[in-house]
């Protein structure tokens, strides 16, 4: 592709990122939105060779494809995007306010992330979650990752099936889940405590809190919690990605819910 055409694909690709649409590209992430019955789909961009692997999933969501040249992919994305020849134009997934998203369960974990920007963690993070039955993963409206075609992309179908809310004002949403019997336990380094420990105390309900890479939780999302606690590390090296702190901590609380429902049989 000659630089001016890459220019002028990039200055449509940010024509089109500020719409109220988002591009979802990727086997993976727009295989799962096709099967969403909650998904609106407005548009679908699929070479030949992507839709013979996607022919009967784009059958059933009933939307015609239009078939576009691997070479010439006609679906307005930043050119570096890896879109593996498929491309759906959707809507934003609207969860609804948390308090109805929270099953009627004694034992329940919800993963409450402050300001982290970074969408492939985001994508990760709601993998992780998935995977060890967290009902819903929390973050602020503003500075935290919005959906994205990156993001979905990471996160391999799980965006499409785990509530990812985003809350005007964090501290009060994690009041509200104190109130709904939640016990608030924030990730930090350098914490006393281990998660281990802190996950002993835990009642019941969980909320996981974790904060962006470097600035960690704020001061105020910091005050709100229960308990502080650290990821104990046999190594030297103590600092890990957000994304593989959130999968160490949510498994961790995960197989707490297991040894609990374990002992009461």
């Amino acid at each position: 592709m000659k630089k001016s055409d890459r220019h002028a694909k990039h200055k449509e690709w940010k024509r089109e990122s500020r719409r109220d649409t988002v591009w979802l590209f990727g086997l993976h992430a727009v295989r799962h939105a096709l099967s969403n019955p909650a998904r609106k789909k407005l548009r679908l961009v699929l070479t030949k060779n992507a839709l013979d692997r996607l022919s009967e999933v784009v059958t059933e969501s009933g939307i015609d494809p239009e078939i576009a040249d691997a070479r010439k992919f006609s679906a307005p994305l930043d050119p570096a995007s890896v879109h593996q020849g498929a491309a759906l134009e959707v809507k934003p997934l609207d969860w609804g306010a948390l308090e109805n998203l929270l099953p009627d369960r004694r034992s329940l974990v919800v993963l409450c992330l402050d300001r982290v920007t970074d969408p492939h963690n985001v994508g990760a993070i709601l993998r992780s979650a998935e995977v060890f039955g967290a009902c819903a993963v929390v973050a602020p409206l503003r500075h935290s990752a919005p959906e994205t075609g990156a993001l979905a992309k990471s996160a391999s179908g799980a965006l499409e099936r785990l509530p990812y809310v985003r809350v005007r004002n964090l501290a009060s949403e994690l009041e509200d889940l104190r109130l709904r019997g939640f016990f608030l336990i924030g990730l930090d380094g350098m914490a006393d405590q281990t998660l281990e420990a802190a996950l002993a105390e835990a009642p019941g309900r969980i909320a996981l809190v974790l904060g962006a890479e470097g600035q960690g939780l704020r001061k105020k999302t910091r005050d709100t919690c229960d308990r502080l606690a650290r990821i104990g590390a046999v190594g030297g090296f103590d600092s890990l990605n957000v994304s593989n702190a959130s999968a160490v901590a949510l498994y961790a609380a995960a197989q707490r819910q297991i040894a609990g429902i374990d002992n009461k049989i």
